[in-house]
């Protein structure tokens, strides 16, 4: 565990390279150890969440090779062990932290003729999985857990059958789960949301060569068809970027530039809602590569902030960046008010709580529900003694409150942003104007 001291700053000034977007790192990785052939990704995530799958994968049988470089980022190569072709692990797979490994993985085991366990640690095993056990076992698969809904998660896997499956609650991890377990059934496995997530396992499955329908909300995959490796080139991570953009904003002198990230239009709520909120963000330079847009963000700060409101479809769509959110509205106009957010309560740490609590030691107004929060706007912060509770998005929302805060902040357990930013505060410091 560790400490650090984050100091006031006019502005960010420069360009910021950002780690390779998370979670189309983790899908391309599972899918690549699926397909026949070699797959290449390029900038993949050099986050902590996303080796945990890597290392899955290897205890899986999947060979692979990792490289680093300073220009181009992580290099990953994997030889595929193709559809079905995955090997019982010796021991236990720890997933560490990144639920995203431990319930694709899921998906993916439970149609392997083997038993294998997925663990992860204190936080994540704190983290029910009722949602993804539930239409695995309808598949055909035996999954059990500690007190029926908590990891470890023990899966005896086997031949799959299909299903068609209604979320009860839109999850990205869980559609990703089911479409990778109807990938080894045979016939049509379909997913109908009751809300649209993110979309990355559905390009990827295109990319692969799967077959595959979307129509609105419902994803149906036919099962076992012939994946084949390819190379892929992995934008830059939008959710990581929303803590600089949020800084930039926020910060009178910001002059920042942060190229090559990805704009997947199932992401980019983010930048729909800042521009709403009277930001100065230009997108410059769109390209596909993939399946997967990207472009570069050029933003400048001293804008006054409107404030408003997330709920309903916009608080699924922006799960990720609430934290991010949370401290602009303190800064913004008419505050911030957050509702349908209770899934926050069973991430890496309740996030409701925890962002009501720092967002109190900094002196800022916050009232609390069971789904959300109501954060007052045009607060003045000052500097407090803060905890991320172990989790990396509160670590860096917190980093950016302290940039806005009068005084010294000191954040504990900083440690964390290793999980999906490596080098952040780092960043900071070079970015300061």
């Amino acid at each position: 565990m560790t400490e650090q001291i984050v100091k006031p700053a006019r502005g960010l000034v420069g360009t910021a390279r950002l780690p390779g977007d998370k979670s189309i790192s983790h899908r391309l990785a599972i899918l690549g150890a699926l397909a026949e052939g070699a797959t290449t990704l390029e900038n993949y995530s050099t986050g902590d969440d996303c080796r945990r799958t890597l290392d899955c994968l290897a205890a899986l049988g999947v060979s692979l090779k990792v490289t680093d470089d300073d220009r181009a980022g992580r290099r990953v190569r994997l030889e595929g062990c193709g559809l079905g072709g995955l090997q019982a692990p010796a021991g236990e797979l720890e997933a560490g932290n990144s639920g995203s490994t431990l319930r694709m993985l899921a998906g993916v085991l439970a149609a392997h003729p083997f038993e294998s366990v997925l663990a992860g640690d204190t936080s994540l095993n704190q983290r029910p999985m009722r949602r993804v056990m539930e239409p695995l076992r309808q598949m055909g698969a035996t999954l059990t857990a500690r007190d029926g809904e908590y990891p470890p998660l023990r899966i005896r896997g086997g031949p799959l059958q299909p299903i068609e499956y209604a979320l009860p609650v839109a999850s990205a991890q869980v559609k990703t789960a089911i479409l990778l377990a109807g990938l080894h059934a045979p016939g049509a496995t379909i997913v109908e949301e009751p809300l649209r997530t993110r979309d990355h396992t559905e390009i990827a499955l295109e990319q692969f060569g799967a077959s595959l329908e979307r129509e609105r909300r419902r994803i149906t995959v036919y099962g076992r068809p012939r994946l084949r490796g390819k190379t892929f080139h992995i934008p830059n991570d939008l959710s990581a970027a929303a803590f600089l953009l949020v800084a930039a904003l926020l910060l009178p002198e910001s002059n920042l530039v942060l190229p090559a990230v990805g704009l997947n239009p199932t992401r980019t709520a983010l930048l729909d809602f800042l521009a709403g909120q009277g930001a100065g963000i230009k997108i410059l330079d769109v390209e596909e590569a993939e399946g997967e847009l990207r472009g570069n963000l050029h933003v400048r700060g001293g804008a006054r902030l409107k404030g408003g409101a997330i709920e309903g479809a916009l608080t699924v769509a922006l799960i990720d960046e609430v934290p991010a959110l949370a401290v602009l509205g303190t800064q913004s106009e008419e505050g911030l008010r957050l509702r349908d957010a209770a899934e926050l309560r069973v991430k890496e740490s309740d996030r409701l709580g925890a962002l009501a609590e720092n967002l109190r030691r900094l002196g800022a107004t916050v009232r609390e529900y069971p789904d959300g929060l109501d954060i007052a706007g045009r607060q003045p912060l000052k500097g407090a003694e803060l905890d991320s509770f172990g989790d990396h998005r509160l670590a860096m929302a917190l980093a950016v409150a302290g940039l806005v805060a009068t005084g010294e902040t000191l954040i504990r357990n900083a440690d964390c942003v290793e999980i999906s930013f490596p080098g952040f505060f780092e960043m900071l410091d070079a970015l300061r104007g």
